[in-house]
């Protein structure tokens, strides 16, 4: 595994989000949209995300409105896209969009709750 303060290439950086469906890299950042039913749903992401981050310490830059949180990741202190970022935006995948299996004790909601948003919008 690579030192978790090396930078990535941006070729690098491309493969690897081939394997983080829905993540792009743009602004210097790799980058990712979700879709929330409303307001409540919304706050809910943003502090699992947040209690993820300082879990890590390793913080993204949220942006934040009532159906949508963006999320962006770069290693400040390496002044790239490392390891750190990759392996904590596919934490925040597990979180985010996050389901009951088939078939086990917990049903889930019947709503989409966080849904994969359209990158860029």
């Amino acid at each position: 595994m690579p030192d978790k303060e090396t930078t990535y290439s941006h070729a690098q950086i491309e493969e690897r989000l081939q394997r983080l469906p829905g993540w792009f890299y743009e602004g210097g950042s790799i980058q990712r949209v979700y879709e929330t039913d409303g307001w409540p749903t919304t706050l809910m992401l943003v502090n699992a995300i947040g209690f993820c981050a300082e879990a890590a310490d390793h913080h993204p830059d949220l942006t934040v409105s009532w159906g949508r949180v963006t999320v962006a990741l770069s290693t400040h202190s390496a002044k790239g896209i490392t390891e750190k970022d990759f392996e904590i935006a596919r934490m925040f995948e597990n979180v985010a969009l996050w389901r009951p299996a088939a078939g086990a004790a917990l049903r889930g909601t019947s709503e989409k709750f966080v849904r994969s948003g359209s990158p860029r919008r």
